[in-house]
């Protein structure tokens, strides 16, 4: 048992979602969103670095002596995955350790939309799951892999770095890959799994050009295809695909994100007033023929509109997601004024002015 295999076992038990340990400070977990201090004593930066390197693969090791920083995987078997990131800082070693359940639950237990579950029945094409860092995009994403699991007779393919939900093979044969340890990195794992006769490619991250050219390559020849990105909402990550490719050549991938692209989901995760824990509020666009014109033409200023009254499709905006949890009381005013789009719908709400002087 490694020394630190405590402080996981603190953090399952307190029902922390990250566990932050710095040279010079003592240990800190994120528990519902706020960081908690450990009753613990501060850590020299050589005594860390001893305690972090028992759990660290030695090729791991090297590459982050040489670069400042590394991701990789760790298990506690009958408790709970690790996605562990290491970094240099000006004190010392720090590290920072996300908490992934051993129990993948479904659409239903996490109280998502039903249309969610309709995306895993996709024949093919290009669903993002999108949100900042700590929103619950990967789990959304486990669960829909989840259902396409219990449901389809298929091949799933999963590039991760490192890889996070492990997924047990039951109508469908699943693969998983993690960059860094299995292939090189995601775009040359989306190459490679073009010949390996996926139906479905989950990738972990669409960070650069090529990976997101690749994944929507992937999505027009066939197969379905999920994938992540760190944006705010449907149409920014609408614009995010588009903009990072060169001026020249976004007026075609406008074109082919138009007949690739399926479904956009952008959650914001919050802190619950009813019950202990936290919930996610979705925004969904559904790429119907409407939607799939404005891309093409430019014109993702109007999405919006497109959203309002799409509801019969499953669309929602994040403005209406955030009012639905408000009216049963789920999360709190302020919260809800602090995360939705149109600050004039939910002001009424609050029972003191704004403490965020810009919106005023």
């Amino acid at each position: 048992m490694a020394q630190i295999d405590g402080f996981f076992k603190l953090m399952n038990d307190e029902g922390a979602s990250d566990l932050h340990m710095v040279a010079g400070q003592q240990p800190l977990l994120r528990i519902l969103g706020d960081m908690e201090r450990v009753k613990f004593k501060k850590m020299g930066n050589d005594e860390l670095r001893s305690m972090l390197y028992e759990i660290c693969p030695e090729e791991k090791i090297k590459i982050f002596e040489e670069s400042g920083d590394i991701d990789f995987g760790y298990e506690i078997p009958g408790l709970a995955r690790y996605r562990c990131n290491f970094f240099q800082q000006k004190y010392g070693i720090g590290a920072v350790f996300r908490e992934i359940p051993s129990e993948i639950m479904t659409v239903e237990q996490l109280g998502l939309p039903a249309v969610i579950s309709r995306l895993a029945h996709l024949p093919k094409g290009l669903v993002l799951v999108t949100g900042p860092t700590g929103s619950g995009k990967s789990t959304t994403l486990a669960a829909i892999i989840d259902e396409c699991n219990k449901t389809r007779k298929d091949h799933i393919l999963t590039i991760e770095d490192p890889i996070e939900f492990v997924h047990k093979s039951q109508k469908c044969i699943i693969n998983h890959r993690e960059v860094g340890t299995h292939t090189q990195s995601f775009s040359a794992a989306l190459r490679g799994a073009l010949r390996e006769d996926p139906d479905i490619i989950m990738v972990g991250e669409m960070r650069d050009l090529e990976t997101i050219s690749l994944a929507m390559e992937a999505a027009m020849t066939g197969h379905l295809v999920f994938g992540t990105l760190h944006t705010i909402n449907a149409i920014k990550t609408v614009d995010r695909i588009v903009e990072i490719f060169p001026a020249n050549q976004q007026g075609q991938v406008r074109s082919t994100l138009a007949d690739a692209l399926k479904a956009v989901v952008s959650q914001t995760l919050f802190k619950r007033t009813d019950v202990k824990g936290r919930c996610a509020a979705l925004e969904i666009l559904i790429a119907t023929p409407a939607v799939r014109n404005l891309i093409r033409e430019a014109k993702t200023f109007q999405i919006m509109s497109t959203m309002q009254t799409g509801k019969k499709y499953g669309m929602q905006t994040l403005d209406d997601a955030i009012q639905i949890l408000l009216d049963k009381k789920i999360i709190s005013a302020d919260d809800a004024y602090s995360n939705c789009v149109e600050k004039a719908r939910f002001v009424k709400y609050l029972k003191k002015p704004p403490s965020d002087f810009t919106e005023v």
